[in-house]
Protein backbone atom coordinates (compact mmCIF):
# COMPACT_ATOMS: atom_id res chain seq x y z
CA UNK A 1 0.00 0.00 0.00
CA UNK A 2 1.19 3.51 -0.70
CA UNK A 3 2.45 4.82 2.62
CA UNK A 4 0.75 8.13 1.90
CA UNK A 5 -2.78 6.72 1.69
CA UNK A 6 -4.58 6.80 5.03
CA UNK A 7 -7.93 5.23 5.94
CA UNK A 8 -9.70 6.64 8.99
CA UNK A 9 -13.19 6.24 10.47
CA UNK A 10 -15.46 8.54 12.49
CA UNK A 11 -16.40 8.66 16.18
CA UNK A 12 -19.33 11.10 16.59
CA UNK A 13 -18.66 11.97 20.26
CA UNK A 14 -22.25 12.92 21.05
CA UNK A 15 -24.14 12.85 24.36
CA UNK A 16 -27.28 11.82 22.45
CA UNK A 17 -27.52 8.18 21.41
CA UNK A 18 -28.53 7.14 17.90
CA UNK A 19 -26.33 9.52 15.89
CA UNK A 20 -27.18 9.15 12.17
CA UNK A 21 -29.04 5.92 12.74
CA UNK A 22 -26.49 4.41 15.13
CA UNK A 23 -27.59 1.83 17.69
CA UNK A 24 -29.12 3.79 20.59
CA UNK A 25 -27.46 1.79 23.35
CA UNK A 26 -27.13 2.87 26.97
CA UNK A 27 -23.59 4.00 27.71
CA UNK A 28 -22.93 4.65 24.03
CA UNK A 29 -20.45 7.44 24.86
CA UNK A 30 -18.80 5.81 27.88
CA UNK A 31 -15.05 5.32 27.82
CA UNK A 32 -15.55 1.57 27.52
CA UNK A 33 -17.82 2.02 24.48
CA UNK A 34 -15.50 4.54 22.82
CA UNK A 35 -12.50 2.31 23.48
CA UNK A 36 -14.37 -0.62 21.92
CA UNK A 37 -14.69 1.41 18.73
CA UNK A 38 -11.02 2.41 18.79
CA UNK A 39 -9.75 -1.11 19.41
CA UNK A 40 -12.05 -2.43 16.67
CA UNK A 41 -10.45 0.11 14.36
CA UNK A 42 -7.00 -1.13 15.38
CA UNK A 43 -8.03 -4.75 14.86
CA UNK A 44 -9.63 -4.15 11.46
CA UNK A 45 -6.95 -2.22 9.62
CA UNK A 46 -7.95 1.41 10.16
CA UNK A 47 -5.41 4.16 10.93
CA UNK A 48 -7.65 5.99 13.40
CA UNK A 49 -10.78 8.13 13.49
CA UNK A 50 -12.02 11.69 13.29
CA UNK A 51 -13.60 12.67 16.62
CA UNK A 52 -16.42 15.21 16.29
CA UNK A 53 -16.55 18.54 18.11
CA UNK A 54 -18.99 21.31 18.99
CA UNK A 55 -20.39 23.00 22.08
CA UNK A 56 -22.87 20.61 23.69
CA UNK A 57 -20.68 17.59 22.94
CA UNK A 58 -18.13 16.11 25.34
CA UNK A 59 -14.80 17.93 25.11
CA UNK A 60 -13.09 16.38 22.11
CA UNK A 61 -9.52 16.70 23.33
CA UNK A 62 -10.34 14.99 26.62
CA UNK A 63 -12.08 12.16 24.77
CA UNK A 64 -9.12 11.74 22.40
CA UNK A 65 -6.66 11.69 25.31
CA UNK A 66 -8.67 9.03 27.15
CA UNK A 67 -8.93 6.81 24.08
CA UNK A 68 -5.25 7.24 23.25
CA UNK A 69 -4.34 6.08 26.76
CA UNK A 70 -6.26 2.83 26.20
CA UNK A 71 -4.97 2.01 22.72
CA UNK A 72 -1.65 1.28 21.03
CA UNK A 73 -1.84 2.32 17.38
CA UNK A 74 -5.16 4.24 17.12
CA UNK A 75 -4.58 7.77 15.78
CA UNK A 76 -7.21 10.30 16.86
CA UNK A 77 -7.97 13.06 14.36
CA UNK A 78 -9.00 15.62 16.95
CA UNK A 79 -11.47 18.27 15.78
CA UNK A 80 -10.82 21.61 17.54
CA UNK A 81 -11.93 25.22 17.16
CA UNK A 82 -9.88 28.43 17.28
CA UNK A 83 -11.54 30.58 19.93
CA UNK A 84 -12.42 27.62 22.11
CA UNK A 85 -8.63 27.22 22.32
CA UNK A 86 -5.88 29.82 22.32
CA UNK A 87 -2.92 28.84 20.12
CA UNK A 88 -0.31 28.42 22.85
CA UNK A 89 -2.68 26.49 25.13
CA UNK A 90 -3.57 24.15 22.31
CA UNK A 91 0.00 23.77 21.02
CA UNK A 92 1.15 22.77 24.52
CA UNK A 93 -1.74 20.34 25.14
CA UNK A 94 -1.31 18.73 21.72
CA UNK A 95 2.47 18.42 22.06
CA UNK A 96 1.99 16.74 25.43
CA UNK A 97 -0.55 14.25 24.07
CA UNK A 98 1.62 13.61 21.02
CA UNK A 99 4.54 12.80 23.34
CA UNK A 100 2.49 10.56 25.64
CA UNK A 101 0.86 8.69 22.73
CA UNK A 102 4.11 8.14 20.80
CA UNK A 103 3.34 10.60 18.00
CA UNK A 104 -0.19 9.44 17.18
CA UNK A 105 -2.25 12.61 17.01
CA UNK A 106 -3.72 14.48 14.08
CA UNK A 107 -5.71 17.72 14.26
CA UNK A 108 -8.78 18.89 12.33
CA UNK A 109 -9.23 22.67 12.51
CA UNK A 110 -12.94 23.59 12.40
CA UNK A 111 -14.05 27.14 11.59
CA UNK A 112 -17.78 26.59 11.16
CA UNK A 113 -20.43 28.17 13.35
CA UNK A 114 -20.69 27.11 16.98
CA UNK A 115 -22.41 28.36 20.17
CA UNK A 116 -19.60 30.82 20.79
CA UNK A 117 -21.31 32.84 23.51
CA UNK A 118 -21.68 29.69 25.61
CA UNK A 119 -17.93 29.61 26.19
CA UNK A 120 -17.30 33.34 26.15
CA UNK A 121 -16.07 33.63 22.59
CA UNK A 122 -17.09 35.95 19.80
CA UNK A 123 -16.14 36.59 16.20
CA UNK A 124 -17.22 38.70 13.27
CA UNK A 125 -18.20 37.70 9.76
CA UNK A 126 -16.70 34.79 7.82
CA UNK A 127 -13.79 36.96 6.63
CA UNK A 128 -12.88 37.72 10.24
CA UNK A 129 -13.39 34.09 11.25
CA UNK A 130 -11.08 32.70 8.60
CA UNK A 131 -8.46 35.39 9.22
CA UNK A 132 -8.39 34.25 12.84
CA UNK A 133 -8.15 30.61 11.78
CA UNK A 134 -5.26 31.38 9.44
CA UNK A 135 -3.38 33.10 12.25
CA UNK A 136 -4.16 30.26 14.68
CA UNK A 137 -2.79 27.59 12.33
CA UNK A 138 0.35 29.53 11.51
CA UNK A 139 1.11 30.21 15.17
CA UNK A 140 0.42 26.66 16.37
CA UNK A 141 2.77 25.28 13.72
CA UNK A 142 5.48 27.76 14.73
CA UNK A 143 5.08 26.85 18.39
CA UNK A 144 5.53 23.18 17.46
CA UNK A 145 8.59 23.68 15.27
CA UNK A 146 10.41 26.80 16.66
CA UNK A 147 11.59 27.93 20.07
CA UNK A 148 11.31 31.31 21.80
CA UNK A 149 8.45 32.31 19.49
CA UNK A 150 7.34 35.93 19.57
CA UNK A 151 4.30 36.73 17.50
CA UNK A 152 1.92 39.68 17.48
CA UNK A 153 -0.97 39.37 15.07
CA UNK A 154 -4.43 40.83 14.74
CA UNK A 155 -6.01 38.05 16.78
CA UNK A 156 -3.29 36.37 18.86
CA UNK A 157 0.06 37.17 20.38
CA UNK A 158 2.75 35.36 22.37
CA UNK A 159 6.15 36.48 23.64
CA UNK A 160 9.26 34.29 23.97
CA UNK A 161 7.12 31.13 23.92
CA UNK A 162 8.66 27.64 23.87
CA UNK A 163 6.31 24.67 24.06
CA UNK A 164 7.43 21.70 26.18
CA UNK A 165 7.72 18.83 25.55
CA UNK A 166 8.99 19.43 22.05
CA UNK A 167 7.32 17.68 19.13
CA UNK A 168 9.43 14.70 18.05
CA UNK A 169 10.06 15.76 14.46
CA UNK A 170 10.98 13.46 11.58
CA UNK A 171 11.38 14.30 7.87
CA UNK A 172 8.06 12.53 7.18
CA UNK A 173 6.29 14.12 10.16
CA UNK A 174 7.73 17.43 11.34
CA UNK A 175 4.60 17.94 13.48
CA UNK A 176 1.03 16.57 13.77
CA UNK A 177 -0.84 17.11 10.51
CA UNK A 178 -3.34 19.97 10.41
CA UNK A 179 -6.50 19.01 8.53
CA UNK A 180 -8.95 21.71 7.42
CA UNK A 181 -12.27 21.93 5.58
CA UNK A 182 -14.28 24.72 4.00
CA UNK A 183 -15.37 25.61 0.49
CA UNK A 184 -15.79 29.38 0.57
CA UNK A 185 -13.24 31.66 -1.07
CA UNK A 186 -11.93 32.75 2.33
CA UNK A 187 -11.66 29.15 3.52
CA UNK A 188 -9.78 28.04 0.42
CA UNK A 189 -7.23 30.82 0.86
CA UNK A 190 -6.56 29.60 4.41
CA UNK A 191 -6.26 26.00 3.25
CA UNK A 192 -3.96 26.85 0.35
CA UNK A 193 -1.47 28.57 2.65
CA UNK A 194 -1.84 26.91 6.09
CA UNK A 195 -3.36 23.41 5.95
CA UNK A 196 -1.49 20.15 5.61
CA UNK A 197 -4.63 18.32 4.42
CA UNK A 198 -7.76 19.79 2.80
CA UNK A 199 -10.82 17.68 3.58
CA UNK A 200 -13.67 17.55 1.06
CA UNK A 201 -17.16 16.25 1.67
CA UNK A 202 -18.70 13.75 -0.78
CA UNK A 203 -18.98 15.77 -3.98
CA UNK A 204 -18.93 14.14 -7.42
CA UNK A 205 -15.54 13.49 -8.98
CA UNK A 206 -15.80 16.51 -11.27
CA UNK A 207 -16.37 18.89 -8.36
CA UNK A 208 -13.51 17.46 -6.30
CA UNK A 209 -11.20 17.62 -9.32
CA UNK A 210 -12.05 21.29 -9.88
CA UNK A 211 -11.41 22.13 -6.24
CA UNK A 212 -8.07 20.33 -6.16
CA UNK A 213 -6.94 22.23 -9.26
CA UNK A 214 -8.07 25.54 -7.78
CA UNK A 215 -6.31 24.90 -4.46
CA UNK A 216 -3.08 23.93 -6.21
CA UNK A 217 -3.22 27.16 -8.22
CA UNK A 218 -3.98 29.17 -5.07
CA UNK A 219 -1.04 27.59 -3.28
CA UNK A 220 1.24 28.94 -6.01
CA UNK A 221 -0.29 32.39 -6.32
CA UNK A 222 -0.34 32.87 -2.53
CA UNK A 223 3.29 31.71 -2.19
CA UNK A 224 2.65 28.73 0.06
CA UNK A 225 5.83 28.11 2.08
CA UNK A 226 4.88 24.62 3.35
CA UNK A 227 5.10 21.15 1.76
CA UNK A 228 2.47 20.58 -0.96
CA UNK A 229 -1.13 20.51 0.22
CA UNK A 230 -2.59 17.01 0.57
CA UNK A 231 -6.25 16.14 0.02
CA UNK A 232 -8.82 14.06 1.88
CA UNK A 233 -12.41 12.85 1.49
CA UNK A 234 -14.94 12.62 4.34
CA UNK A 235 -17.92 10.56 3.19
CA UNK A 236 -20.46 7.93 4.19
CA UNK A 237 -19.86 4.51 2.62
CA UNK A 238 -22.76 2.03 2.67
CA UNK A 239 -21.29 -1.39 1.87
CA UNK A 240 -23.11 -4.72 1.55
CA UNK A 241 -22.33 -8.13 0.08
CA UNK A 242 -24.04 -7.30 -3.21
CA UNK A 243 -24.91 -4.15 -5.13
CA UNK A 244 -28.62 -4.99 -4.93
CA UNK A 245 -28.55 -5.48 -1.16
CA UNK A 246 -26.69 -2.20 -0.68
CA UNK A 247 -29.21 -0.16 -2.68
CA UNK A 248 -32.14 -1.87 -0.97
CA UNK A 249 -30.71 -0.94 2.45
CA UNK A 250 -29.77 2.58 1.36
CA UNK A 251 -33.26 3.29 0.07
CA UNK A 252 -34.78 1.82 3.25
CA UNK A 253 -32.60 4.08 5.38
CA UNK A 254 -33.64 7.15 3.40
CA UNK A 255 -37.30 6.13 3.65
CA UNK A 256 -36.90 5.95 7.43
CA UNK A 257 -35.22 9.38 7.46
CA UNK A 258 -38.16 10.76 5.49
CA UNK A 259 -40.63 9.16 7.92
CA UNK A 260 -38.92 10.59 11.03
CA UNK A 261 -37.97 13.99 9.62
CA UNK A 262 -34.27 13.21 9.77
CA UNK A 263 -34.11 12.14 13.40
CA UNK A 264 -30.55 12.50 14.66
CA UNK A 265 -29.10 13.50 11.29
CA UNK A 266 -29.26 17.27 11.81
CA UNK A 267 -25.92 18.08 13.41
CA UNK A 268 -24.75 20.26 10.49
CA UNK A 269 -28.01 22.08 9.76
CA UNK A 270 -27.93 25.02 12.17
CA UNK A 271 -26.27 27.09 9.47
CA UNK A 272 -25.75 26.06 5.87
CA UNK A 273 -22.13 26.82 5.04
CA UNK A 274 -20.83 27.06 1.47
CA UNK A 275 -19.58 23.46 1.43
CA UNK A 276 -22.86 22.15 2.81
CA UNK A 277 -24.84 24.15 0.26
CA UNK A 278 -22.76 22.59 -2.53
CA UNK A 279 -23.86 19.17 -1.28
CA UNK A 280 -27.53 20.11 -0.99
CA UNK A 281 -27.45 21.60 -4.51
CA UNK A 282 -26.43 18.22 -5.92
CA UNK A 283 -29.97 16.95 -5.38
CA UNK A 284 -31.12 18.97 -8.38
CA UNK A 285 -28.83 16.88 -10.59
CA UNK A 286 -30.38 13.56 -9.61
CA UNK A 287 -30.58 11.00 -6.83
CA UNK A 288 -27.50 9.11 -8.10
CA UNK A 289 -24.43 10.83 -9.56
CA UNK A 290 -21.25 9.34 -11.01
CA UNK A 291 -21.60 5.57 -10.58
CA UNK A 292 -23.04 5.30 -7.07
CA UNK A 293 -23.00 8.65 -5.24
CA UNK A 294 -26.43 8.80 -3.58
CA UNK A 295 -27.70 12.36 -3.00
CA UNK A 296 -31.20 11.53 -1.68
CA UNK A 297 -30.14 11.48 2.03
CA UNK A 298 -29.65 15.24 1.86
CA UNK A 299 -33.35 15.74 1.14
CA UNK A 300 -34.34 14.31 4.49
CA UNK A 301 -31.85 15.61 7.02
CA UNK A 302 -28.45 14.25 6.06
CA UNK A 303 -25.83 16.86 6.97
CA UNK A 304 -22.10 17.05 6.37
CA UNK A 305 -20.71 13.63 5.57
CA UNK A 306 -24.24 12.21 5.85
CA UNK A 307 -25.53 14.26 2.92
CA UNK A 308 -24.19 12.01 0.17
CA UNK A 309 -23.33 8.30 0.37
CA UNK A 310 -21.28 5.95 -1.79
CA UNK A 311 -23.48 2.85 -2.07
CA UNK A 312 -22.72 -0.65 -3.29
CA UNK A 313 -20.79 -3.84 -2.82
CA UNK A 314 -17.27 -3.58 -1.43
CA UNK A 315 -16.02 -3.80 -5.02
CA UNK A 316 -18.35 -0.98 -6.15
CA UNK A 317 -17.33 1.35 -3.34
CA UNK A 318 -13.61 0.51 -3.66
CA UNK A 319 -13.78 1.29 -7.36
CA UNK A 320 -15.38 4.67 -6.65
CA UNK A 321 -12.91 5.56 -3.88
CA UNK A 322 -10.02 4.66 -6.15
CA UNK A 323 -11.34 7.16 -8.70
CA UNK A 324 -11.04 9.84 -6.01
CA UNK A 325 -7.55 8.57 -5.25
CA UNK A 326 -6.62 8.96 -8.93
CA UNK A 327 -7.54 12.66 -8.56
CA UNK A 328 -5.06 13.02 -5.69
CA UNK A 329 -7.04 12.09 -2.56
CA UNK A 330 -4.75 10.35 -0.07
CA UNK A 331 -6.70 10.69 3.20
CA UNK A 332 -10.08 8.93 3.47
CA UNK A 333 -12.41 9.42 6.47
CA UNK A 334 -15.25 6.92 6.00
CA UNK A 335 -18.23 5.86 8.12
CA UNK A 336 -21.64 4.28 8.23
CA UNK A 337 -24.01 3.21 11.01
CA UNK A 338 -24.20 1.23 13.19
CA UNK A 339 -20.66 2.51 13.64
CA UNK A 340 -19.14 -0.45 15.49
CA UNK A 341 -20.68 -3.03 13.18
CA UNK A 342 -19.53 -1.14 10.09
CA UNK A 343 -15.97 -0.68 11.40
CA UNK A 344 -15.72 -4.46 11.27
CA UNK A 345 -17.64 -5.04 8.04
CA UNK A 346 -15.84 -2.38 6.03
CA UNK A 347 -12.52 -3.20 7.66
CA UNK A 348 -12.79 -6.81 6.52
CA UNK A 349 -14.45 -6.30 3.13
CA UNK A 350 -13.60 -2.80 1.84
CA UNK A 351 -10.13 -2.02 3.20
CA UNK A 352 -8.42 -5.09 1.73
CA UNK A 353 -9.60 -4.02 -1.72
CA UNK A 354 -8.33 -0.48 -1.19
CA UNK A 355 -4.99 -1.75 0.09
CA UNK A 356 -4.50 -4.40 -2.63
CA UNK A 357 -1.17 -3.76 -4.44
CA UNK A 358 -2.86 -4.02 -7.83
CA UNK A 359 -5.06 -1.04 -6.98
CA UNK A 360 -2.30 1.25 -5.72
CA UNK A 361 -1.19 4.25 -7.78
CA UNK A 362 2.15 3.73 -9.47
Amino acid sequence: MSSKTQFLWYIPNDVKAGHRGDTAAEGHNSLDALTAHATALEDNGWTGALIGTGWGRPDTFTVATSIAARTKTFQPLIAIRPGYWKPANFASAAATLDHLSNQRIRVNIVSGKDDLAAYGNEEGDSTHRYARTKEFMRLVRRLWTDEAVTFEGEHFKVKNSTVQPRIKATPERPHPKLYFGGASEAAEQVSATEADVQLFWGEPLEGVNERIARLKTLSKTLDRDLPPLEFGLRITTLVRDTTEEAWRDAEAKVAEMARTGGGNWHDHKREVAVGQKRLFDLQAKGDVLDDNLYTAPGKFGGGGAGTTWLVGSAEDVARSLNKYRELGITHFVLSDTPYLQEIKRQGSKLLPLLKAPALQPA
